[in-house]
């Protein structure tokens, strides 16, 4: 806390300490993300030397995924109870226990131990309900951007290391990926001990455009308690279920589908893994820009509106794709449309979250949001998969994901036309 004292006196009139902590959770969730999503880049190998089927790895990833989900809301609960720096730093923990396990696997049960129990549960904490709690606390104005900036990094994060893991894993073997991953972890640690600060009266702040600080509601109780509360509240509304409908198909057709089998998808089509990595990582640096203006704009303009346009491109994007040559050419148009929208997504989604629960109670209900996204990129990681293993093809798997987000971009016009009253603030 001295350290960040300091830095934020010697900044004061000229840049807010909120930012440092922005800098902070970007770089913690960037890293994070990129931990949990390098099974990608281990699919092939492991298949290779093990001989396991994409369908048992892909099990492992599933539950990486169902993990993240299903722990966001409880992590950001904590987070508001007892902190978020104690949270993140238990976290970083697990990853790095998580990463250094995976290293030595030979069993399928080891895998799933490391990549899907530890990772997937230190991964929790750099959800979005985190991302919401932080802008809520620390900024007043330019909120959506902030949401945008984060979940930005939540996103790009387990696209833009791909390569350089692919490139290790060529290189050295799949073994050094992890290890190279634990080194990350290590360095981050002691940035976020150090800078890292919970609220801006903590250095003698107020909320970024805020005359006087504008203190976060208190929060007491046993943490779980609290989240399950959070979701008996949302569950009462017809609104919690588009939001949380609609996101699924989101995590649907990012996470579990793309993040997971893309690469996959690409070999089998003759396309080099490292190259095959440089698709999806054009996708995370589309989507920094993407998801970057999608806050800019969801501070100026309807987010319903937005959501529509996001989840229709997308989803042209997705049915397009199995009919083109994967060729340079159309997988550059595709990283381009695809990539731009990849979660563009998350900010109206969070506004439109607030907006019908309130400041409060917000960041929670995000989670469990956050929470069905994830069950979608669960079901899409298993079941595209499956469907490889059955049929030698990811192409239904794609077509389907397409046609679940034409069908979300019609539903997320319903969300909120009659918003709930919400306690002022």
């Amino acid at each position: 806390m001295l350290v960040a004292a300091r830095l934020a006196r010697s900044l004061s009139g000229r840049v807010h300490y909120g930012w440092v902590v922005v800098g902070v959770m970007f770089t913690v969730t960037l890293i994070g993300v990129g931990v949990r999503a390098a099974p990608s880049v281990l699919l092939v190998p492991l298949q290779h030397d093990f001989g396991w089927s994409a369908d048992t790895i892909s099990g492992a990833v599933s539950l990486n995924i169902l993990l993240l989900g299903l722990m966001g809301p409880f992590m950001t609960a904590v987070m508001q109870r007892f902190g978020i720096k104690r949270t993140i730093l238990g976290a970083l923990a697990l990853l790095l226990l998580g990463s250094l396990g995976s290293a030595f696997v030979t069993q399928v049960w080891q895998l799933y131990l490391t990549w899907g129990l530890l990772i997937g549960l230190g991964a929790s904490a750099t959800g979005f309900g985190g991302a919401a709690l932080v802008a809520n606390r620390w900024f007043v104005e330019r909120r959506g951007f902030v949401i945008g900036l984060l979940t930005a990094s939540n996103a790009s994060g387990q696209l833009v290391f791909l390569p350089f893991l692919a490139a290790l894993s060529g290189a050295f073997g799949w073994v050094s990926v992890p290890l190279a991953v634990a080194l990350t972890l290590l360095a981050l640690i002691p940035v976020v001990a150090l800078f890292l600060v919970e609220r801006p009266g903590a250095v003698g702040l107020s909320s970024y455009g805020a005359e006087g600080e504008v203190p976060p509601p208190p929060t007491t109780g046993n943490p779980f308690v609290n989240a399950v509360r959070g979701l008996g509240q949302g569950i009462r509304s017809g609104d919690f279920w588009l939001l949380a409908g609609t996101f699924a198909v989101c995590g649907f057709s990012t996470y579990g589908l793309v993040g997971t089998h893309m690469i996959a998808y690409c070999m089998d089509h003759g396309i080099s893994e490292v190259a095959a990595a440089g698709v999806l990582a054009s996708l995370g640096v589309f989507d920094l820009f993407g998801t970057i203006g999608s806050g800019w704009l969801s501070d100026r303009y309807n987010p319903r509106i937005l959501l529509f346009w996001y989840y229709g491109l997308r989803g042209l994007a997705l049915l397009a794709l199995p009919f083109t040559g994967f060729d340079p050419l159309s997988l550059g148009i595709f990283a381009v449309f695809y990539g731009l929208d990849w979660v563009a997504t998350v900010p109206p989604t969070v506004m439109l979250t607030t907006e019908v629960f309130g400041r409060k109670d917000a960041p929670v209900i995000v989670s469990w949001v956050f929470c069905a996204h994830q069950l979608g990129g669960a079901l899409a990681a298993i079941v595209a998969g499956a469907i490889r293993t059955q049929t030698g093809s990811y192409m239904i798997a794609f077509l389907a994901s397409g046609a679940a987000c034409i069908m979300a971009s019609l539903l997320v016009l319903r969300i909120a036309r009659r918003p709930a009253l919400v306690a002022a603030e």
